[in-house]
């Protein structure tokens, strides 16, 4: 049961948020031929593109999974369910805790730089992926502690009240869907080894008796969701600074552990 269990969790979480894609082009006569070439693309941002429209679609199965998340906050069957899960184990197996989740968390980014720096071109150059990255954590981090200051909900050991969403899954899923992002133009594998390493993320915040199931769900949501904004608003960001090359900069309104402030996004 306990293996089964492992299975289910990260499976789940891996399978309901990815989105595989295949590089492709169409010539002139209207055929789909597979893209060979990874070589990577300069951005031109001054060059006017069409309008691109909110990604909705997109957006679906992250929401589905942060309402998973707020619905459990007060059903008692999805109670239950967190509680199962949570005997089947904290109680039932006892082990002891492990740390590699606090570093797991960043490996999908930090492997989009290693990726880089081994010659393995992604969809941005190094200072675009970097204020991507930079923008989906704000508005993660952003979103996770308000939320958890206003949920209140006490985490698995007692230990506090910030126990929903998790923040350390949503982090994860920042860097997992940034590595799909950078990556999916190459090939979908990367993609499944990012959301691979989100969900054993996640897996371990309920290992270590730190998290409920639905603070997990809910976080891996929040994290998915705001990569894809940030991607979908940094070209507009962008185009409007071109109009402007003294424009350099992002602020954004930021809120983390009681504290309202800014956060800054600098292009040098």
């Amino acid at each position: 049961m306990h293996y089964r269990l492992k299975i289910m969790v990260v499976v789940i979480i891996t399978i309901s948020a990815i989105n595989p894609a295949t590089a492709q082009y169409t010539d002139t006569s209207g055929r789909v031929i597979p893209a060979t070439d990874t070589i990577p693309r300069e951005v031109n941002w001054s060059i006017p593109v069409p309008q691109r429209a909110f990604p909705l679609r997109s957006l679906i199965i992250p929401a589905a999974m942060i309402s998973y998340g707020v619905t459990s906050l007060a059903s008692h069957g999805l109670k239950d369910v967190n509680r199962s899960i949570k005997e089947e184990l904290a109680i039932e197996h006892p082990h002891n805790k492990v740390s590699i989740d606090n570093y797991l968390q960043y490996a999908p980014a930090l492997a989009v730089y290693g990726l880089n720096a081994a010659g393995i071109k992604g969809k941005h150059n190094f200072k675009d992926r970097t204020i991507l990255y930079g923008m989906s954590m704000l508005i993660s981090n952003s979103a996770v502690f308000s939320i958890k200051k206003f949920s209140g909900e006490k985490r698995p050991d007692g230990s506090d009240y910030y126990s929903f969403p998790s923040g350390h899954t949503a982090n994860a899923f920042v860097a997992a869907e940034f590595m799909r992002q950078e990556y999916k133009d190459v090939s979908p594998w990367y993609g499944v080894a990012g959301y691979a390493m989100a969900a054993t993320t996640g897996y371990l915040r309920m290992y270590n008796n730190k998290h409920w199931f639905s603070d997990v769900v809910a976080g891996a949501g929040v994290g998915i969701a705001s990569t894809k904004l940030a991607y979908w608003l940094y070209p507009m960001l962008q185009r409007g600074l071109s109009k402007n090359k003294k424009l350099n900069t992002v602020i954004m309104p930021t809120y983390q552990d009681g504290a309202v402030g800014v956060g800054l996004v600098h292009k040098f």
